[in-house]
């Protein structure tokens, strides 16, 4: 190794070297058509890493020999993607007899978009959907700076050095006219030829196999060591672009892929467009042929409206796209024999009986459990332990038993039964009346149900309790400390130190910090602080947090927004929630059951004496007047020969129910209700319990209309049907909850900034955002406006 200059011959066969090389990689990852051996490619790599370690000066950060970096220390950085990984919806194939009733899905999906365009068979972006591990490259100035996984679709992993291991992914871009920042989205793989390669050196080496391409891919991925990475030959292939800065993409979606090979990227050559209906499934029978002849896995395809200006009209749902969907194939099959029947406990109490199975690869999976759902799919199916069954991975990932193969049935199979106890607490298993489940009776007793419902209550989109993970959680309700979410914000210091005492002399560990006679106090504070930092939070947060079942973010702030309370949402009954956007018959009674629940309600009583204070509580939302009345209470009643117009009619002429009751057949029939539909209201109404049902979901509704102020809406919620977009970094507030608080205000967060957007907020080191802003003339507010906007509108919140 030398510090002389590098003669002029080396440094130019040192620029030679990596041409080649990054060349032969072009070749073989984006072109398929390799024109060098892997030993010569090899041969080359060797001879460049020998130049760069005599003449250090050679080396450059996106040379080819710098694809194996240092290994991760303590596990790996996060990372906020600029524009969100959204997921995509799924379709799959239904029983019928042509194409629009077997694929109904896709036949909606494409009828919308037609009808909110206007426009005829529109056309498609059509891709095969690669079973492999969802990431993001960051390029600036057509270099290679980041990667990181999908994660939850707002935060990944930094797995930078893992990535730069993959010699399908560009260090550097190809060609001219490259971004500032170029964001490109893909997924990274195992080529089938690759995965049974590692196998089979394993196997010879007395390792373990993977188990699939896919977890070969992400596990790989996710190694702290990026030797270990290089080792595993992972492939690569994009699909889209997030955040792009200095370059006006093309129209459509197929053009950009187009531009992305240019540059560099591999793109599957199964990628095209279609045509409507017709073109999309005509695609979708194509790749299917090819499935089992294409070199990687793939779990179906995905249609994407081609052209972005149609994008952006069709919007996105909760988390997914409007204009985009992923078609998936039918389950493959394989068959095996039932070796046990046990029951699993889920988070919500529900018994479900899993069918423990002789191993079997079932769509490249081995497969070992199989869910039968309930017991009434048990009899149905007549599933005995020892008999041979047929399995499938439903929609290619949950493996179910299909069915039985009888003539297989040994002699002394018998039928299967649920039993009576719970077999983690064993408490009584119960089964509602109307209910395919049954559910263990121990609630919070019950560990299966506690430990899952911790992890969930102080998740990071629920109370956000920084530390409180599952490690945490499995030693605090094993040792006896944490009964239910209340118990959390009465432990103190000791409780943690003692805790973690235990543990250690459980698995048999003594920290080095107790062997030098010293005790580490730290960590414990940090998580009491977490503790003491998510008292306050926001109605949302907590009505998601309490993990009350079908009830996710959306569904929790639809309940804040049009509720208002604490006290009105615990307090509603199910005809009364049922009328709330988005909320249905099973969703209301989720809602309303998991309330009647007196163990829920003494868990929610202890939450606020133990200091929970929801911060964004108000009235309920004035809309409501036109959506309650005694018409929707005997709607939600499904009363026989009472449909809606009829029921509109008893509200109109009635009021209340004691008039509705006084008035009698007789006087129902005379304000207009046909007479089938009054015979029906009063055989209804003969029940005791059913005008008690009645007469106490109407003095609910009663306090809920009595709580809404005379004043407009808009004094409630001053952003309503304003869109806002969060750019740089802010000072007092993170981009989380900068966008809660403006939702609360009644504000739609957008990621990009178009004409509709009302204003954007501008903080730190603010990108292309900004820059689009003043292009569009769309106002920009600093950090201190916002602040000022927040402090003005919450304050009776």
């Amino acid at each position: 190794m030398t510090d002389a200059p590098v003669p002029a011959a080396v440094a130019a066969r040192a620029a030679r070297l990596r041409a080649r090389i990054e060349d032969a990689n072009h070749r073989y990852y984006v072109l398929d058509d390799p024109d060098i051996t892997d030993a010569e490619y090899d041969r080359l790599l060797r001879e460049l890493e020998a130049l760069e370690a005599e003449h250090p000066a050679l080396a450059t950060p996106d040379s080819p020999t710098h694809r194996v970096g240092a290994r991760a220390q303590g596990g790996f950085a996060e990372v906020r993607h600029a524009i969100p990984m959204l997921s995509l919806n799924n379709a799959f194939e239904q029983p019928g007899e042509d194409d629009r009733t077997r694929f109904r899905e896709v036949a909606e999906f494409e009828r919308r978009i037609e009808q909110t365009l206007d426009r005829r068979e529109p056309v498609f972006s059509v891709e095969p959907k690669l079973d492999g591990l969802a990431i993001s490259l960051r390029y600036e100035d057509g270099v290679f700076v980041q990667g990181a996984t999908r994660g939850d679709g707002a935060t990944g992993e930094d797995v930078t050095a893992n990535l730069r291991t993959v010699r399908a992914i560009p260090l550097r871009l190809r060609g001219k006219g490259w971004p500032r920042v170029l964001e490109v989205r893909g997924e990274v793989i195992m080529l089938r030829k690759d995965f049974e390669a590692f196998n089979e050196h394993a196997r010879r080496h007395g390792e373990k196999p993977l188990a699939n391409p896919r977890n070969g891919a992400a596990g790989s991925l996710r190694q702290l060591d990026p030797a270990v990475t290089a080792r595993r030959r992972l492939s690569f292939y994009a699909y889209g672009v997030g955040e792009v800065d200095g370059w006006r993409l093309p129209p459509t979606h197929s053009e950009t892929l187009a531009q992305l090979r240019e540059w560099g990227f591999p793109v599957s050559s199964e990628v095209g467009t279609a045509r409507g209906f017709d073109g999309l499934i005509a695609y979708f029978r194509r790749i299917g042929a090819k499935r089992d002849s294409l070199p990687y896995d793939i779990d179906g395809v995905v249609y994407k409206l081609d052209d972005y200006e149609g994008q952006r009209a069709m919007g996105y749902v909760a988390r997914a796209p409007r204009w985009a969907l992923a078609h998936k194939f039918p389950a493959q099959e394989q068959t095996t024999t039932v070796e046990a029947i046990e029951i699993q406990i889920g988070r919500t109490g529900a018994a479900t009986p899993v069918a423990r199975l002789k191993a079997v690869q079932v769509a490249g999976v081995t497969v070992t459990n199989a869910t039968l759902h309930n017991a009434d799919q048990v009899a149905r199916l007549d599933v005995r332990v020892g008999d041979t069954v047929i399995v499938r991975r439903a929609g290619d990932v949950i493996p179910e038993v299909v069915r039985v193969v009888p003539e297989h049935r040994p002699p002394h199979a018998r039928p299967w039964h649920m039993p009576a106890h719970c077999p983690v607490c064993g408490s009584a298993l119960l089964r509602e009346e109307g209910e395919a489940a049954y559910r263990c009776s121990g609630g919070l007793v019950c560990a299966a149900q506690r430990k899952e419902a911790l992890i969930h209550f102080a998740s990071r989109r629920a109370m956000d309790i920084e530390g409180i993970g599952s490690r945490f959680v499995d030693a605090l309700v094993d040792f006896g400390y944490v009964h239910t979410p209340a118990d959390l914000y009465r432990l103190a210091l000791d409780d943690f130190l003692e805790m973690k005492r235990r543990a250690d002399e459980r698995d048999g560990t003594t920290p080095e910090t107790v062997k030098q006679g010293k005790i580490a106090t730290k960590w414990a504070e940090n998580l009491i602080a977490g503790i003491d930092a998510s008292r306050r939070t926001t109605l949302t947060r907590f009505l998601y947090a309490l993990g009350i079942m079908h009830i996710g973010e959306s569904t929790a702030r639809t309940l804040a927004a049009w509720l208002g309370r604490l006290e009105f949402v615990r307090s509603m009954p199910a005809p009364v929630l049922r009328v709330l956007p988005d909320i249905g018959d099973e969703v209301a009674g989720s809602i309303a059951g998991f309330f009647a629940q007196k163990g829920n309600q003494q868990v929610v009583d202890a939450l606020l004496a133990a200091g929970i204070v929801l911060a964004d509580e108000g009235d309920p939302d004035p809309r409501l007047r036109g959506k309650l009345d005694l018409g929707v209470l005997l709607d939600a009643a499904r009363i026989p020969k009472l449909g809606p117009k009829s029921t509109a009619l008893l509200a109109q002429h009635f009021g209340t129910l004691d008039r509705l009751l006084e008035g009698g057949e007789a006087h129902w029939i005379t304000a207009g209700l046909p007479q089938a539909a009054a015979a029906g209201l009063a055989a209804h109404l003969a029940h005791a319990r059913a005008v008690k049902e009645l007469r106490e979901a109407e003095a609910a509704m009663r306090r809920l209309l009595d709580a809404i102020p005379a004043a407009a809406k808009a004094a409630r919620a001053p952003l309503a049907g304003q869109t806002v977009v969060l750019t740089g970094a802010l000072a007092s507030l993170t981009r989380d909850q900068a966008k809660e608080r403006l939702e609360a205000l009644g504000a739609k967060v957008a990621g990009s900034v178009s004409k509709k957007t009302s204003f954007v907020v501008a903080g730190e080191e603010a990108g292309s955002k900004l820059d689009k802003a003043k292009e569009l003339d769309v106002p920009v507010w600093d950090e201190a406006r916002l602040l000022a906007l927040l402090a003005e509108h919450e304050g009776g919140r």
